[in-house]
């Protein structure tokens, strides 16, 4: 699969894209190959296996439910987050399915979806085994793994050793696996990194589709915060956890703010976390978002954009297009040179990468060099490593919500120090902080990678 900008900024639904997003998209991939092999007159049940990540936190990330809907046809891009629930509670109370929108099946969650705590498939920790029968007989079977970010890929590939992207190595003009080999291209084209990002991108797609497209992407960003900002209430999954983005945004934006002595310039700081906030706590209740590069992680890129917008002398369109071309392309780093998959890197894998791919993003918005935006993006990881994933009672709730906010905060801090106080050779390469966040990651135990096993998700009493 060629790795584009567009599939590291991909619209989905909430609350994760590794738990949500990826699950219905092998769903509905298995599927696709059912019909392909014309297997649906001889189906008559359908079973899937979750394990690892996916058993263990899956209720509280959605993953039954996107399930579901995968099997019935349905895309994380299209599906209408409004009628969610009725689908599901309709599936609940007639025991049935209807596979990709054309072949009813008998289908009882409880039974036929199962939860496999103890165990984990060896290539990823987020595994899910479909099996398709007629009668008791299996006439079908796949195995898909969901790497973070919404990217999938099934176990022929995975065992194959071989990379989901080694097919576009010959395909674009631009080929790079490291920062360095990123850095070079740059210098022997006298390109920016914004401008080689769109010479690649123009393999699949025309310079104006290219633009459209992010500018798509940063118009479903804003309607998340705008969403956001109006909707009141408590979450769902149980922790009693109250929407904030709505009083803040009161607050902020309301007439009182003129009279107010008591407030000053750090209210800035307010507005990015009010833009972070309205994202995650969007993504929590299932809502319309961008993965950016995943769910968990959604609000620090779209919060980091609007301070740009907003607090930022002479922003354009253009600089937030080459926001997001340079946010890609360290984000194509990450995929390649260690996982953003919170299950394999704790959450330096999601709000970390996030950071680090925001503020890069911002310094080259600003006017920032080639090395002054690599700088950035490696301050904006080095001060993540080692950062856990323990979601309370498996939502996306606790700390993660609040994270996205010290990292939108921590990326416009990196952008400034490499722009404003640096010339863009620091002591640390981003190369080097890539090697050492996938080392953590190997060595972090298990419970600290969004399993809900360790860390806040045991400290805090959750009835």
């Amino acid at each position: 699969m060629p790795i584009s900008i567009f599939h590291l900024f991909s619209i989905g639904v909430g609350p994760s894209s590794s738990h949500t997003v990826g699950p219905m998209r092998a769903a509905h991939q298995f599927v696709c190959n059912l019909q392909k092999h014309k297997l649906f007159h001889d189906l008559t049940k359908i079973k899937v296996d979750l394990y690892g990540s996916l058993a263990l936190t899956g209720k509280g990330h959605a993953t039954d439910i996107a399930i579901l809907l995968g099997l019935e046809g349905e895309l994380p891009e299209k599906v209408d987050p409004s009628q969610i629930a009725l689908r599901i509670e309709k599936i609940s109370q007639n025991q049935q399915l209807l596979v990709n929108q054309s072949c009813l099946i008998s289908f009882q969650p409880e039974l036929d979806l199962i939860f496999n705590y103890t165990k984990q498939l060896p290539y990823h920790p987020n595994a899910m085994r479909f099996r398709a029968l007629s009668a008791e007989k299996i006439i079908f079977e796949e195995i898909y793994y969901s790497l973070g970010g919404g990217f999938i890929i099934d176990h022929s590939h995975a065992m194959e050793e071989k990379s989901a992207f080694t097919d576009v190595i010959e395909n674009v003009p631009y080929y790079f696996e490291t920062a360095k080999q990123l850095l070079q291209h740059c210098k022997a084209n006298q390109l920016t990194i914004a401008e080689l990002m769109m010479e690649n991108e123009k393999k699949w797609r025309s310079q104006e589709e290219v633009k459209k497209g992010l500018l798509h992407i940063w118009q479903t960003m804003q309607n998340c915060v705008t969403s956001g900002c109006k909707h009141t209430g408590i979450l769902p999954g149980g922790l009693g956890v109250k929407r904030r983005a709505p009083a803040i945004f009161h607050y902020l934006s309301g007439e009182e703010k003129k009279t107010r002595q008591e407030r000053d310039q750090a209210e800035i700081l307010d507005w990015v976390s009010l833009w972070a906030l309205a994202v995650n706590e969007e993504n929590a209740a299932g809502g319309r978002v961008v993965t950016a590069p995943t769910n968990g992680a959604a609000g620090v890129i779209p919060a980091v954009i609007h301070y740009y917008q907003k607090f930022v002398s002479n922003a354009t369109e253009e600089g937030i297009v080459n926001f997001l071309l340079v946010a890609g392309a360290v984000g194509i780093l990450y995929k390649k040179g260690a996982s953003i998959s919170a299950a394999e890197m704790g959450c330096m894998g999601e709000v970390g990468v996030a950071c680090s791919m925001a503020a890069a993003g911002l310094c080259a918005a600003m006017g920032g060099t080639n090395e002054q935006i690599e700088n950035a993006a490696e301050i904006g990881m080095e001060h993540h490593l080692g950062l856990t994933c323990d979601p309370v009672a498996g939502l996306v709730q606790i700390p993660c919500i609040e994270r996205n906010t010290m990292g939108a905060a921590k990326a416009i801090t990196a952008a400034r120090l490499a722009f404003i106080h640096g010339e863009g050779a620091g002591r640390v390469s981003l190369d080097q902080v890539i090697a050492t966040m996938k080392q953590t990651g190997i060595d972090m135990k298990d419970i600290y990678k969004e399993t809900s096993l360790g860390g806040l998700a045991v400290n805090v009493p959750f009835c």
